[in-house]
């Protein structure tokens, strides 16, 4: 059974893209999501993946909608934000 939740991400260009939701996090009042278009549960742990920040955006008939976070800054602060979290997911998982 598959622990990450997908979510199809529309592009620009109009093609669907299945993200699948590896984190999540708060910051000021808006959400962000940390995403990869590649299934981390088909992954092995040696395999490195492409992952994608998203950022909640607005709310239209009802359902969150996301974009890409393309400031570098704000994407570096936020990615900084997932890495913490993410290694006091593993220590937890140590104890």
């Amino acid at each position: 059974m598959d622990k990450y939740e997908s979510i199809p991400f529309l592009t620009d260009d109009g093609l669907e893209i299945e993200f699948y939701i590896i984190d999540h996090t708060r910051i000021n009042g808006t959400d962000y999501l940390l995403v990869s278009d590649e299934d981390p549960d088909a992954s092995s742990e040696d395999d490195e993946m492409l992952v994608y920040i998203l950022k909640e955006n607005a709310e239209e008939d009802g359902m969150n909608t996301y974009e890409m976070v393309e400031d570098d800054t704000e994407a570096a602060a936020v990615f900084k934000i997932f890495e913490q979290q993410q290694m006091n997911d593993m220590d937890g998982e140590a104890e």
